[in-house]
């Protein structure tokens, strides 16, 4: 029987309702600062969640959302409650380290959706651990869900304290998590990346050392996703001692814990990525997505401070998208693709699939005529990440898993060209004069630099900034080509270890005002994250952009005058 409200997280709040039917990322949506919705392209742009009862149908974008939460609710500004009438994990992560930890969780319930289109219809709402009461309409709430987890007897060991106060407290975690997601048991996995180390927030630094101080050590082999500072240069840089230091710090953490510096959001770039059909255990939202949907890895999106909690013991919940069947399309989506496309369509299709499938995995029908290089899905599933909750897509002719059959009772949706050319336009909403190009999110390919140094020209010098940010092994190997120092001659800066949802000031030239990137995901996060307006078009006309100071007025070919 399917249970019409149900406790999550236990706890007792009361506030004024904010409901949305668009999920939003914390991290990039809600500044930690003051708790207000940042994310200018969500309905709820402006509105503090602070204090608030904040119900949406889950939670969607980067895995980082954990510890924004953990932030706001050590500062008092987190939500009175959370509820959702989906599953949902980075939040809930958030919300439970808060309270198993500093003991200032956040109560999270998860109702069925009739009762939430109810519910979210309230002025107020008070919850308690017995009943939530909507504008004074009762609803009784189950207790947590309790199920039998089938532990191994190495988990129970880890249970007891037998490896260690830090890995016992990573595994509490995840048994709560492991309930909280219905599953059944843990698996093994062989290798773990860790996002959590992007200074977001004091939170995030003040539960590493937490760990550090417990004698974390991680057990499987470890990477780092990109941090907050360029570890090496940042002083150099100008960056202001009371930000770098404590994100430096965060990175040291992760470090001592056993995590490889590789600092990068996108892993699967490093030697020896993962296998088809390899158990991992991964965050950062297109580094994931990447995984599950191109290599055909398997692997949740693990929210922050879960990755590490998995690093520490080898064990994830056995749940979601680690189990086959669930990696099944849920929806189908048609496009007529053009016959010829550059490199600003992948992107901008990402985003419109995880615009048309917010909650659900999606297969794409419609462009198998179409080349696409795994810089192209690279960019595709970073923008998914922006507008999807879901861990995957699948592309019909580009994707291991696309031949899935769909699940029983799965929809169809039609994507078309007034659909790109409604994106264009709000991408590029911002005046033609451009201050600094953008390039590197997810962190730049070898190929990709190798590309942009072949467009720079020779005898021409830029009239606008353009950085590039890229991990430590691929400039180490366009070092050795010779393309890093193409790209300096050119006035090209390059960057290690930030990437541009991390990056700040004065690393951001302070003065740029309007920013153009190839990258649908900056272009997405860019307005809340930076405070600037953005543009956004192909690698090409990027670099037009930087010789002229201006972005091109047309569209793109593919796109048509119509």
């Amino acid at each position: 029987m399917t249970l019409s409200a149900r406790i999550v997280l236990a706890g007792e709040a009361a506030g004024p309702v904010v409901a949305t039917s668009e999920g939003l990322s914390f991290w990039g949506g809600v500044d930690p600062a003051t708790a207000k919705v940042i994310d200018v392209h969500h309905p709820l742009q402006g509105v503090s969640v602070a204090g608030a009862v904040l119900m949406m149908p889950t939670s969607r974008g980067s895995c980082t959302g954990s510890g924004v939460l953990l932030d706001l609710a050590l500062n008092r500004r987190a939500p009175a409650a959370l509820i959702f009438c989906e599953s949902e994990d980075v939040l809930t992560l958030g919300a439970l380290v808060a309270a198993r930890l500093f003991r200032c969780g956040v109560p999270v319930v998860r109702l069925a959706r009739p009762v939430f289109d109810r519910v979210a219809k309230a002025g107020r709402v008070a919850i308690t651990e017995a009943a939530l009461v909507a504008d004074g309409e009762a609803i009784a709430l189950t207790p947590p869900a309790a199920g039998v987890l089938g532990l191994t007897d190495s988990d129970r060991a880890i249970l007891a304290g037998g490896q260690g106060l830090a890995a016992q407290c990573a595994m509490e975690i995840l048994v709560a998590m492991a309930a909280s997601q219905g599953a059944t048991s843990l698996c093994s996995v062989t290798r773990v990346h860790i996002d959590g180390c992007i200074y977001a927030s004091p939170a995030n630094l003040r539960f590493a050392e937490e760990m550090v101080a417990m004698g974390g050590r991680v057990v499987v082999p470890t990477t780092t996703n990109a941090i907050s500072v360029d570890r090496e240069n940042w002083r150099a840089q100008g960056v202001p001692e009371d930000f770098g230091a404590p994100a430096s710090r965060l990175a040291d953490a992760y470090v001592a814990m056993g995590a490889r510096p590789s600092f990068t959001c996108a892993p699967y770039l490093l030697p020896d990525p993962p296998k088809a059909g390899e158990d991992i255990g991964w965050s950062e939202s297109n580094a994931v997505i990447y995984a599950n949907s191109v290599l055909g890895a398997r692997t949740v999106k693990h929210p922050d401070f879960l990755d590490l909690c998995i690093a520490l013991t080898g064990r994830a919940p056995l749940s979601g998208v680690y189990l086959p069947d669930n990696r099944r399309p849920q929806r189908v989506i048609r496009i007529a693709a053009p016959a010829a496309v550059d490199d600003a369509f992948w992107p901008m299709l990402g985003w419109l699939v995880g615009e048309a499938a917010p909650d659900r995995i999606p297969v794409v029908l419609g462009c198998e005529g179409l080349a696409a290089s795994t810089d192209d899905l690279k960019a595709l599933c970073a923008a998914f990440g922006t507008t999807s909750a879901a861990p995957m897509l699948h592309v019909a002719g580009h994707t291991p898993e696309a031949s899935l059959p769909p699940v029983d009772g799965a929809d169809a949706v039609t994507l078309t060209v007034d659909d790109f050319r409604r994106l264009w336009a709000l991408f590029n909403a911002a005046p033609e004069k451009v201050d600094l190009i953008a390039i590197g999110s997810p962190h730049a390919s070898a190929c990709e630099c190798r590309f942009l140094a072949s467009l720079l020209p020779e005898s021409r010098s830029l009239a606008t900034a353009l950085i590039v940010t890229a991990g430590r092994t691929t400039l180490a190997e366009i070092e050795r080509d010779g393309t890093l120092g193409r790209l300096r001659a050119a006035g090209v800066k390059v960057v290690p270890d930030l990437c541009w949802c991390s990056i700040s000031e004065p690393v951001f030239p302070p003065t740029a005002r309007v920013v153009m990137t190839n990258s649908g995901k900056y272009a997405h996060y860019g307005p809340g994250l930076t405070g600037r307006r953005m543009r956004f078009g192909s690698i090409a006309q990027c670099v037009e952009a930087a010789c002229s100071g201006k972005a091109p007025a047309t569209l793109p070919d593919w796109l048509g005058a119509g």
